[in-house]
């Protein structure tokens, strides 16, 4: 039996609010939804102590910090080296997120700066100086569109 089968109907439009605005008070859910707040509470403690929702955190709008270039650095690297460069890339302040990938590079990085000349500079200076990487390219981020997760809107 699959994983999803374990979560109803109401788990899954409790997911999809949540996912929307993480901040909505659970009386407020409850009127949107039509069903008793105390049975909404129950269910997303069910839905914490299974682990499904992880945490409850913000979205920033990242250019008010200044962050105005947002890459995706393709890495390859020489084997030995692994953990010396995971390490080195976490102390990285532009490091946003590090990903071991198939295909073609050995991981993708996720890298956040001012501007392009910042982003040169993270990926010549910083990254490209580490002990063990072999090459990288890098993919600038000129435009995104985010989408609910096909998984939270299924009927």
């Amino acid at each position: 039996m699959s994983t999803l089968h374990r979560f109803d109907d109401l788990d899954m439009k409790l997911l999809f609010e949540l996912t929307k605005d993480g901040s909505i008070s659970v009386p407020a859910l409850s009127k949107k939804l039509g069903i008793n707040a105390s049975v909404l509470y129950s269910r997303i403690k069910r839905l914490m102590k299974k682990k499904l929702i992880k945490k409850f955190t913000v979205v920033i709008d990242d250019s008010l910090l200044g962050i105005g270039v947002k890459a995706s650095v393709g890495v390859n690297r020489d084997p030995k080296f692994k953990d010396s460069i995971h390490k080195k890339l976490m102390e990285t302040p532009e490091v946003v997120s590090i990903s071991e990938v198939t295909g073609r590079f050995d991981i993708i990085v996720k890298v956040y700066a001012e501007n392009l000349e910042a982003l040169h500079s993270v990926v010549i200076e910083k990254i490209g100086k580490i002990e063990g990487i072999q090459s990288s390219e890098t993919f600038v981020e000129l435009q995104r569109t985010d989408k609910d997760p096909v998984y939270l809107t299924k009927k």
